[in-house]
């Protein structure tokens, strides 16, 4: 070892957050496994690093015995009172045993082992260090994609866009800057792995959060998202202070809070309504721009389905193209939503206020 090995060791700590005691364990274990491999020595060694010179030396253990039975393993007890007086049977004294030729012969088993540690090393750096970023909104730059994913720098990490949490919308090229919540900081197989994403609901909400000043000290709640990514979203916000509108303080002056996440969205539809601790008023809500005449809920509260009457002329919006509208309801509400026209209700049970249809041969079932 050199001074110019000890500087990269410091270049490694420095560049890579790989500490300098990990680089020194990585070569001891590799040159302990070269020398036992090389030289056919099963004997009990290992290696000593020296600091200050930045060399290190192959030492026997040999434990100190009246007779010996294995010179390999064991010395005698006089030629241990030769090295030093204060030696006793059952000491152990590290003897040299560093071959002129071991690093030629070493180098390449050597090298693999160390390059594994360096790898497992990097991969714990890196899940530490963005464990942190888990679930947040990180701005990264576009580096390369292939039909798998979009390759994303975070600083001088990769982390990988899988096609499912790229937008439909959107074309991502070589050094374009992306805004992305982080969805994974893991380990795998591969080496370590950081999973992003622009598809995600919790991007919509972490959005909200920067835009919006009271979402972000909790003044306002985003209690549920739900989202078709590139087309539309729901989200349901409420406030427990009843001077604040959380609608209108989510939408901004002007509309200008909602725009500035529209257009990060690349022009996604979002709406927002207030969340009702009564299920027919949230759910009449998340219908909007629909209305809603009655919600009638089953018996079994476990399963939280609703049958929903709207005006016949409401039914194809409350519907949404392609039962998109419903569809985003359902999952803002935690409810299957069956949404019937006025029409196709035959009566009206007064006596506990919800409409009752019967008799209806084509019904419009719309669950989640």
């Amino acid at each position: 070892m050199t001074k110019e090995m000890l500087e990269a060791f410091a270049t490694l700590e420095n560049e890579k957050g790989i500490k300098q005691e990990i680089i020194v364990d990585a070569i001891k274990a590799a040159l302990v496994a070269a020398y036992k491999k090389n030289y056919n020595q099963a004997q009990n060694v290992e290696v000593d690093f020296d600091e200050r010179k930045g060399n290190f030396k192959v030492m026997a253990i040999k434990t100190v015995v009246d007779e010996v039975q294995d010179a390999r393993l064991e010395v005698s007890l006089k030629e241990a009172l030769e090295i030093n007086k204060a030696y006793e049977v059952g000491d152990e004294i590290k003897f040299e045993v560093t071959p002129k030729d071991f690093g030629r012969i070493s180098a390449q088993t050597a090298k693999q082992v160390i390059m594994q540690r360096l790898r497992e090393a990097e991969r714990n750096h890196i899940v530490s260090e963005y464990s942190q970023y888990q679930d947040e909104l990180v701005t990264g730059v576009v580096e390369r994609h292939d039909n798998r994913f979009v390759y994303v720098m975070i600083d001088k990490v990769e982390a990988v866009m899988p096609r499912g949490d790229q937008m439909p919308n959107e074309v991502y090229n070589p050094q374009d800057k992306i805004r992305v919540l982080v969805t994974k900081v893991g380990n795998d197989t591969k080496g370590a792995q950081i999973v992003v994403s622009r598809t995600a609901p919790d991007m919509v909400k972490r959005l909200f959060e920067q835009e919006v000043p009271e979402v972000y000290d909790g003044t306002v709640q985003i209690v549920s998202v739900a989202r078709e990514a590139g087309d539309r979203t729901k989200i349901a916000v409420k406030s427990d202070d009843p001077n604040i509108d959380p609608v209108g303080t989510c939408v901004g002056p002007k509309g200008a809070r909602v725009q500035n996440v529209v257009n990060e969205l690349g022009g996604e539809n979002i709406d927002i309504v207030k969340y009702e601790d009564d299920p027919a008023d949230f759910i009449a809500n998340a219908l909007n721009p629909a209305e809603v005449i009655a919600a009638q809920f089953g018996e079994d509260e476990d399963e939280k389905s609703a049958l929903v009457i709207v005006p016949d002329y409401q039914l194809s919006l409350a519907i949404g193209k392609k039962g998109q509208n419903v569809r985003l309801a359902a999952r803002l509400t935690g409810y299957k939503i069956d949404i019937r026209p006025e029409s196709q209700v035959e009566f009206v049970d007064e006596d506990n206020g919800n409409d009752e249809n019967v008799g209806d041969e084509n019904p419009t079932n719309n669950e989640e």
